[in-house]
């Protein structure tokens, strides 16, 4: 995303983050793994500014925390899988899911679903079911908050759920609306039908 065109809501998503110990938390210890293109986003990032915009003292519990990273030169699905238990021993509170964006069209291609290839991480970040989702925040070693946001941060601040078929269907964007229960936990969202 161009900071530069959404400038006030990518300030507003940086401080959201700076003011969450977990997520900061969360953001240095994925930052030990030295991966060069990453990401930790969907629920993590969406949960805390629905939070916010609903005021709600008490953060959400996050049901897993989704590290997306992009590399095309990686081993495969066992990368993914040390990955994980090198974060699952270093915050072990914490449920942690990690997935290399560069090999999801294998994934998609077990179930026998033909999808292309992505070429970066914010590629791949784009694909995820709701617009709203498609946002992710990294951290350098300078402590300066980077966010990847392909599709900007207007869905996510407006509080509109809107289905991007770019790789999801209709039917997959309806069942993670109700499994998530988007509209009960969070009853000032725009919810659209697909």
């Amino acid at each position: 995303m161009n900071l530069h065109s959404q400038p006030e809501l990518g300030a507003r998503l940086v401080a959201m983050v700076r003011s969450s110990s977990s997520l900061m938390a969360a953001l240095r210890v994925v930052r030990s793994l030295g991966l060069n293109s990453w990401c930790i986003g969907a629920g993590a990032v969406r949960s805390l500014v629905w939070d916010a915009l609903h005021g709600y003292e008490r953060p959400s519990a996050i049901e897993d925390v989704d590290v997306v990273y992009f590399d095309d030169a990686a081993d495969g699905p066992g990368q993914d899988a040390d990955l994980e238990r090198r974060l699952r021993e270093a915050m072990p509170a914490l449920r942690w899911e990690v997935t290399n964006q560069a090999t999801v069209h294998d994934w998609f291609a077990n179930f026998g679903q033909v999808v292309p290839p992505v070429r970066s991480l914010e590629e791949g970040v784009g694909t995820w079911p709701e617009f709203a989702t498609c946002v992710g925040v990294n951290l350098n070693d300078e402590e300066s908050i980077g966010v990847v946001a392909p599709h900007g941060l207007d869905d996510l601040f407006e509080l509109l759920v809107r289905h991007n078929p770019l790789r999801a269907s209709a039917a997959t964007y309806r069942q993670r609306v109700q499994s998530k229960r988007f509209g009960e936990r969070w009853p000032l969202l725009s919810i659209e039908e697909c």
